[in-house]
């Protein structure tokens, strides 16, 4: 093998008043070649070298980013395929006079060029010999298979580097689409890059890796008619999941095709038959396909703000926006179908019925009074991480379902309930570690005056066990409860939620013991403007009610934060006077942290801990099982002894050693992940957003959120704070149209609600802010 060090530089400096004359120099010390020099088209500085006797070379000079061992990656990869005997011409490096691969000459100034002198491939690029035959997009399959083959064996640490157009990490440019003018465009750049993010980068950990190419392109092909002659360009070589290489080449060669997938199909077949693809790669391929020309495009932008007038690098921008454009048209699912047709894998098979049938069935066979979200209906298939996937194959990034707090399908709580699952599940009657084990670590997140549990399996079952438990130990009845407020599905629960009883298909207040007390709103309530008073104003209508009410009370249930009620956040020193109150009355105060609670709000791990108090009675649901029907109630010891007068509680399920080992899990993911603290910075990074948002569109009218729990009041008038209730439902159907999944709730039906798997990141709500920031625009177009 050729000297791998860098030579010793020898000769005297080099005059760099003419920079060709010194490269003349170069070529001449360095190969003992008398040479004229013309420089190649393309991003980099490469030149033919032509001797004398009309033998021709390439030389390429290396720029201060390309280390030595990059070089040699690009020398052993070729020496790889050249033993591989894959009947292609390739680039291979002469070597210096030293016997080195790499060769140095110092100019008078200082200046050290560097570069390596390849053999001369000759060809025709493929993009110059169009139209391609099906036998050459087969062959080229072949070849790529071959030498992903042959270059598995290659090890080297520079190969773990990076650079502007490695696919593996293409998302690095993602933050650039604003550089992109045209509202289409970027349009078609944020779904590439959604479904990138969503479908392709969290396969990348169980994909097959090596060393690959990673810029096959339609330059670097070179054919003799419908022959693959040759391949050049071994300088972008890096480790990548393999995939990536047959992506870059589909990417390229389909450019001037009308039927794109078809074409790519011949060479994903012939490609297989050689270096069989898994479903998983099957799966990402036409990501990545899109994501490369994405990439592409972007550069270009940034290029042009540079040197507009650099036409070489320009040449198939056009081209691959055309084709952008046209992808972006077609499913995942369907893209993946057409890829696969060549092979004997079947991509996406266990999708189900189809959507207008699956419609059907439903009106055959549930209650009418089951709704589903938006004006389309999504068929879900997957979910994972702060992604659902529906029938098409498309990612939706949820900002909606708090239910899966520590991500979808979390594999160490999925993991949790298959094992004890498989190993027992029973119920409280008998003894089991995992009970207390979980009762232990759950009240070890509360104050200490909260150390009691009861489990039972739903939000709405562990409210009413709340109130039930609050009713028995006062002895009393009458309930306060906040309008707007939301706390379950059953009966019980119903009469105590003014977001039903008083909302569409409700009556009014049911019962005489059920007293709604003012929400605590500081946009929209009496007391706005009141500044640091305003909690204490609305705890006091607290105090008048009770008045009224005239006798003592059993209690006093409230959300932490008001999510049905339009993600409101209580104002300073409410909970603290509401509770003064509501305890001078004899009643007990329940918290509900259903919708808020671990580690949600960033700052602290339970919502009600902002306003420094501590509840009677604390309600736990959604999130505790991250989709697991699971709940809790916690209370004080002397609370719970009080309670057991002699009426056993049970229930069935409720603390089941499944449920519990999931609760742990769930527990372990937040701890582990530094969730809590996640949500804090993502939260305060969406919420200047947001804020920068309010300012330029009059359409916003209130920002108001903490950690990941955000709600955007949308208004048609800011004095007057018209309700923007129509918009508001169309941002959300627009927003899905986009990827991305909200909802709308408030008394007004105008506030979108932000509440995601807290696994969110800073790229997501980028996205988000960009795509809302692109509606909200269109959206207020006269």
């Amino acid at each position: 093998m050729p000297e791998i060090s860098s030579p010793k530089i020898n000769t005297p400096p080099i005059n760099t008043t003419d920079m060709t004359a010194a490269i003349s120099a170069l070529v001449e010390s360095e190969y003992g070649l008398t040479a004229t020099l013309t420089r190649l088209a393309g991003e980099n500085e490469n030149y033919l070298v032509k001797t004398k006797e009309n033998t021709q070379f390439v030389l390429k000079l290396a720029d201060e980013e390309t280390t030595s061992g990059m070089i040699e990656i690009e020398y052993l990869a070729v020496e790889r395929l050249i033993d591989a005997e894959l009947d292609i011409l390739l680039p291979r490096v002469i070597p210096t006079r030293t016997g080195g691969i790499e060769a140095r000459v110092l100019t008078d100034k200082g200046l050290l060029l560097r570069g390596r002198l390849l053999e001369f491939v000759p060809g025709q690029a493929w993009c110059d010999a169009l139209p391609a035959a099906r036998v050459r997009f087969e062959t080229l399959g072949q070849t790529i298979a071959k030498i992903n083959e042959a270059m598995e064996v290659i090890v080297h640490p520079d190969a773990q580097r990076t650079h502007h157009w490695d696919l593996a990490r293409a998302q690095q440019h993602r933050p650039s689409i604003c550089l992109v003018d045209d509202t289409k465009r970027r349009r078609i750049l944020e779904q590439i890059f959604h479904f990138y993010t969503a479908v392709a980068m969290p396969r990348f950990p169980g994909l097959p890796r090596s060393l690959i190419h990673a810029d096959i392109n339609d330059d670097n092909i070179l054919v003799d008619k419908d022959r693959i002659q040759g391949i050049l360009d071994f300088g972008d070589c890096l480790e990548n999941p393999i995939i990536c290489d047959l992506a870059i080449a589909l990417a390229y060669v389909t450019l001037d095709e009308e039927d794109p997938l078809e074409v790519a199909s011949q060479v994903v077949g012939a490609y297989h038959r050689v270096r069989a693809l898994s479903l998983d790669e099957l799966e990402v391929l036409f990501p990545l396909i899109c994501a490369r020309l994405a990439v592409s495009v972007i550069i270009s932008a940034k290029r042009r703000q540079i040197d507009p007038t650099r036409e070489s690098w320009f040449v198939s921008e056009e081209r691959a926006w055309k084709k952008l454009t046209f992808f972006a048209g077609i499913p995942l699912a369907d893209a993946a179908i057409c890829l696969a047709s060549k092979t004997d894998l079947t991509p996406y098979g266990d999708r189900g019925e189809p959507i207008p049938k699956l419609v059907e069935q439903r009106q055959e066979c549930l209650a009418p009074a089951l709704s589903t979200s938006y004006g389309t209906p999504l068929k879900i298939i997957q979910g994972k991480g702060q992604y659902l996937y529906d029938f098409y194959g498309r990612p939706f990034l949820d900002l909606y379902n708090n239910v899966c707090h520590v991500g979808h399908c979390h594999p160490k709580v999925v993991e949790a309930g298959q094992k004890q699952m498989a190993r027992l599940n029973t119920n409280t009657r008998y003894l089991y570690d995992g009970l207390t084990d979980y009762a232990q670590k759950l009240c070890s997140t509360l104050p200490r005056e909260l150390d009691t549990c009861f489990f039972v399996n739903s939000g709405s079952e562990a409210n009413e066990l709340a109130v039930r438990i609050a009713k028995t130990v006062t002895n009393q009845k009458d309930m306060l409860v906040v309008d707007g407020a939301y706390h379950g599905n059953t009966a019980a629960m119903i009469d105590i939620s003014p977001y039903k009883f008083m909302g569409r298909g409700g009556k009014g207040r049911p019962e005489p013991w059920v007293h709604v007390v003012p929400l605590a709103d500081g946009y929209r309530g009496p007391y706005k403007g009141k500044g640091k008073e305003t909690g204490k104003a609305y705890g006091d209508e607290v105090g008048k009610i009770i008045r009224k009410i005239g006798r003592p009370i059993a209690g006093f249930i409230t959300e932490s934060l008001l999510s049905c009620g339009g993600q409101v956040i209580p104002p300073e020193n409410y909970f603290k006077t509401a509770f003064a109150h509501v305890r001078a009355a004899g009643g007990l105060c329940i918290i509900d942290e259903v919708q808020t609670g671990f580690g949600r709000v960033g700052s602290h791990f339970w919502a009600f801990e902002l306003q420094d108090v501590v509840p009677d009675i604390v309600v736990m649901g959604k999130p505790i099982g991250n989709g697991h029907p699971m709940s809790a109630v916690v209370t004080s010891r002397k609370i719970a002894q009080k309670f057991a007068n002699g009426m056993e509680f049970f229930a069935t399920f409720g603390g089941n050693p499944v449920s519990c080992a999931i609760g742990r899990a769930v527990l372990e993911v937040i701890e582990e992940e530094g969730l809590q603290e996640h949500a804090k910075k993502v939260g305060h990074h969406l919420l200047k957003g947001l804020s920068a948002l309010k300012n330029n569109h009059n359409l916003v009218g209130d920002v108001r959120g903490i950690g990941l729990f955000i709600g955007i009041e949308l208004v048609l008038d800011h004095k007057l704070l018209t309700p923007a209730t129509k918009e508001a439902q169309e941002m959300v159907n627009r927003l899905k149209n986009r990827g991305i999944l909200l909802g709308v709730d408030g008394p007004f039906s105008n506030v979108i609600k932000i509440k995601p798997p807290m696994v969110m990141t800073l790229a997501d709500a980028d996205m988000f802010l960009r795509i809302l920031d692109d509606e909200l625009t269109d959206m207020e177009k006269p």
